[in-house]
């Protein structure tokens, strides 16, 4: 199958300090090439999206064409400053990386609202969250500690944080084939039917793989995927 993009406008590449907690981050900011449609009576979406630990927010442009097709403002966020601790690779991990999980919701909340005035003409209310791995469980992070202005997260290959279990969120996770997520993350077949959350998974994805350095057929089919999901079509089948 092949893809049709829009050709978007130049990426708008920023540091944005946060005063309050004198943290300097880095972003990108997306606008879709048509915004005719978009007005102040009239929003378009807002999709904030985070990348994987050790990935730059700059490698998923396939995920920022896809969106700004659809109308969406994009804001690439890039979570990890040198100065960070590392991430835990030991013990508990949903214990000893929720100091990680908690600074990266607080960058998405300040993002949020530092760019809400700036762009009347966009939805900030009602965000899509959308996170590689690491950005994928921030995302999570986010909606299950209270943000309200985020009913609809996308994630690839997230393993830690779970999904939330709500019908006011809409839910997408696309997976890998190489790891497991932890128990407890995913939505169980009851409750996929009872919240409507997609989870599909890709065969022979690796979890690394899912950035522009991937190969193509992969990045082509997650963005076939969403493509699709935000177009409101049924979700696909997993492959095996």
């Amino acid at each position: 199958m092949v893809i049709l993009f829009l050709l978007p406008l130049s990426p708008l590449a920023k540091t944005i300090v946060d005063n309050t907690r004198d943290r300097a981050v880095p972003v990108e900011i997306h606008q879709p090439s048509n915004t005719v449609n978009c007005s102040a009576t009239k929003t378009c979406p807002v999709a904030l999206l985070s990348a994987g630990y050790g990935v730059a927010h700059t490698e998923y442009q396939f995920l920022v064409k896809i969106l700004n097709q659809a109308e969406y403002l994009v804001i690439t966020v890039g979570h990890e400053l040198a100065t960070d601790p590392p991430l835990s690779v030991e013990g508990n991990l949903y214990e000893t990386r929720a100091e990680n999980w908690q600074r990266g919701a607080d960058t998405l909340v300040f993002i949020r609202d530092h760019f809400r005035p700036k762009f009347a003409n966009f939805d900030f209310e009602n965000i899509l969250l959308i996170g590689h791995s690491n950005g994928g469980d921030i995302s999570a992070w986010l909606i299950n500690h209270g943000a309200t202005f985020a009913n609809h997260i996308i994630t690839l290959d997230h393993r830690r944080v779970p999904l939330p279990r709500s019908l006011d969120v809409k839910v997408l996770s696309i997976r890998a084939s190489d790891f497991p997520a932890d128990k407890g993350v995913l939505p169980s077949p009851a409750e996929k039917q009872k919240y409507h959350d997609c989870v599909v998974t890709i065969a022979n994805a690796k979890h690394n793989d899912m950035t522009d350095e991937g190969p193509s057929w992969l990045t082509e089919k997650i963005a076939q995927i969403v493509a699709g999901h935000l177009a409101g079509k049924p979700c696909p089948k997993s492959e095996k």
